[in-house]
This record gives C-alpha cells, sequence and structure tokens, in this order.
C-alpha cells in the first residue's frame, strides 16, 4: 500500500506549457478578437525565435568578451570608466543572466535580470555622454529584441502584459 501525503491529494494538476489553457469555453466557439491565452501560432513563435535569438547572440558575444578580454573590450570597457577588475566579473554576470533566459522555465526571470544590466548600461553611456541612437539606447534595443522575442514564444507573458486592442 502506498502512502499519500494529504497535500498532495489535493494538489492542483499541473499543465504543460503548451497546453492550450482550460477556459470552459468550447473548441470550436467562435473567437472574437485576439486570444491572449492561446498558444502562439507558428508565425509569432518563429518570429519570437528569431528576435531572442538575435539577443542572445549579440549578449553571448559580448559576454564571452568579457571572459576572456581581448585587449578592445578591455579599453572600450574602461574607457566607460570601469577598472579592468570589473571585467571578469560582469561576463560571469552576463552569462548567470543569460543561462536564466535560455531555459523556458525561468526566462521571464532572465529576462528581468537582463533588463537591470541593460538598464546599467544605459546610466553608463548618459553619464559619459555618448550618443543617443547609436551607444544610449542600444541597450533599449537589446532589451526589445529580448522582451519581445519572449512575449511571442510565451503564452503566460502574453497573459501578463496584453496588448489591448483600441477602441
Amino acid at each position: 500500500m502506498t502512502a499519500i501525503s494529504p497535500a498532495m491529494h489535493h494538489a492542483a494538476p499541473t499543465r504543460d506549457e503548451n497546453q492550450a489553457p482550460q477556459t470552459g469555453v468550447a473548441p470550436d466557439a467562435p473567437v472574437t478578437g485576439a486570444t491572449r491565452d492561446a498558444p502562439p501560432s507558428r508565425k509569432a513563435l518563429w518570429a519570437g525565435r528569431i528576435l531572442s535569438g538575435l539577443a542572445v547572440l549579440f549578449l553571448a558575444f559580448d559576454a564571452a568578451g568579457k571572459l576572456f578580454q581581448p585587449r578592445e573590450v578591455v579599453e572600450g570597457t574602461t574607457s566607460l570608466g570601469y577598472q579592468a577588475s570589473v571585467i571578469f566579473p560582469l561576463g560571469v554576470v552576463q552569462l548567470v543572466c543569460l543561462a536564466f533566459y535560455l531555459f523556458p522555465r525561468t526566462a521571464v526571470l532572465g529576462a528581468v535580470l537582463w533588463t537591470g544590466y541593460l538598464g546599467g548600461a544605459i546610466a553608463t553611456h548618459v553619464r559619459i555622454g555618448n550618443p543617443l541612437l547609436t551607444h544610449t539606447l542600444f541597450p533599449i534595443y537589446v532589451a526589445a529584441l529580448l522582451w519581445g522575442g519572449l512575449w511571442l514564444r510565451d503564452r503566460r507573458l502574453r497573459s501578463i502584459l496584453p496588448l489591448r486592442d483600441a477602441k
């Protein structure tokens, strides 16, 4: 005989992220407008993968530069006012953020962590007076790729941050 914990007996059933949500609406009922709980279409899923992939490639390249520290990276980072001794730890922080972003269960946390990191990059560029469109706003472009790609790929994020129809 197997003992079942009372807590386990009343646990709510879990469902896979890709399963359709249990909305109580008949599967053949007409949809009036975009359903934010619906799984992403094939096109949205691939668009999300491409956007996320572009951001991940750039961020992985940047992290690798900080970990391997070629002369150009050291010069670039020190010209921003940072000590050379912080370059490697910044690369480790970037790898941790990237790891969180790449795993579906922690992708939203990874995007939040990246948003904080990229906010620091914006502050750095503002502090030293770099050009707005090419330097200061570049971290926002990367964050838009991260969040846009994740939003297109993840039904849960769309339910938290829905796009509303104009009325």
